[in-house]
């Protein structure tokens, strides 16, 4: 029976939240032996060495809690593997969190700063994918949080597409907080990792919209949800993103009908953070209307958040061109 995402209010506590703060479903099998370096991008292959030996040099032997902790920040455009990296460095640790830049703040929001702090300060490394500086507000208190959880002796490692100096430029006055983006900067060593973007090899290709015939169809098994494209967007809005993993849970299929672009940039940031959970849940996508390589605007595309949209948009497309026997994440780096 087709099930519903629209009107689901799930509720975390904070322990389950805390606990949720793992490498999702799509990055369950990385691993420094299974991420493959291209020939044709040396930095590839140096990113590889640069991330085990900040795993072996946080881990359990060499770990002092009194010591300030280390840095490594993966830097690199979208699909060269930053993300396989960085799961690799957390199932390298027993004591370990991982989730993306947005999920923390989102952390902070539900839990408060002090009760995020207490809790991560437990981790021998904290793990950040796709590291970004949305606003004055998320600035500050990740400059705070990171330079306490540095001074605990907490490791930090992180992903990016954007040098750390150059953090928040073009979405807010990154010039009038550039002491709190320098000391961010200051807990990493910086590795550049060159290549494509693996999913596609190419330009963002916008995924053939189905027929909404083919969309029910496709949703006839236990664990699709079917919805309405205007339906979902609204709901969104009535959902804490720090539990959109919690909302998709037990869906594989997403069939969405009447897509159609968005009316403004906050449904396209919840959007980016509704994507970024079902493509870490594995979840395939099936859509009518027009094509999800338009959602966002072109007035979207040329803004300060043009490089979540974009990532989003690469998302969607492996999302819905991907078959159901597509092969493991493991092995697709």
């Amino acid at each position: 029976m087709t099930v519903r995402l629209v009107g689901r209010r799930p509720h975390s506590s904070a322990d389950e939240l805390i606990a949720s703060l793992r490498p999702p479903a799509h990055f369950a099998g990385c691993a420094f032996e299974n991420y493959l370096p291209s020939p044709d991008y040396p930095s590839q292959a140096q990113a590889v060495a640069a991330a085990r030996d900040f795993a072996a040099a946080t881990g359990p032997r060499r770990f002092r809690r009194k010591s300030v902790g280390r840095g490594l920040y993966l830097d690199g455009g979208f699909g060269v593997g930053k993300t396989h990296l960085l799961a690799s460095i957390a199932r390298a640790q027993e004591s370990s969190a991982f989730a993306t830049f947005v999920e923390y703040t989102h952390l902070v929001g539900a839990l408060g700063f002090q009760a995020t702090r207490s809790a991560l300060q437990q981790f021998r490394v904290v793990c950040i994918d796709e590291f970004e500086l949305d606003d004055p507000g998320d600035t500050v208190m990740m400059a705070r949080l990171m330079r306490e959880l540095s001074d605990a002796g907490v490791a930090i490692a992180a992903t990016s597409n954007t040098l750390p100096g150059s953090l928040g430029q073009g979405r807010f006055a990154a010039a009038d907080f550039a002491r709190e983006i320098q000391a961010i900067s200051a807990v990493f060593d910086v590795v550049t990792i060159d290549g494509p973007d693996y999913r596609h090899r190419g330009e963002v290709v916008d995924p053939e919209p189905a027929s909404m015939a083919a969309v029910v169809d496709a949703c006839a098994a236990d664990d699709a949800a079917l919805e309405y494209w205007d339906d979902l967007i609204a709901d969104l809005a009535h959902v804490h993103p720090s539990r959109y993993g919690a909302y998709i849970e037990g869906v594989r299929l997403l069939g969405l009908r009447g897509v159609a672009p968005l009316k403004d940039q906050a449904q396209a940031l919840r959007l980016v953070s509704f994507v970024d959970r079902l493509y870490e849940a594995d979840v395939r996508i099936v859509a009518s209307g027009h094509s999800l390589g338009t959602v966002f605007t072109a007035e979207m595309l040329r803004g300060g958040y043009r490089k979540k949209y974009y990532r989003a948009l690469s998302r969607l497309a492996a999302m819905t061109d991907a078959p159901e026997s597509s092969q493991p994440a493991a092995s697709r780096r």
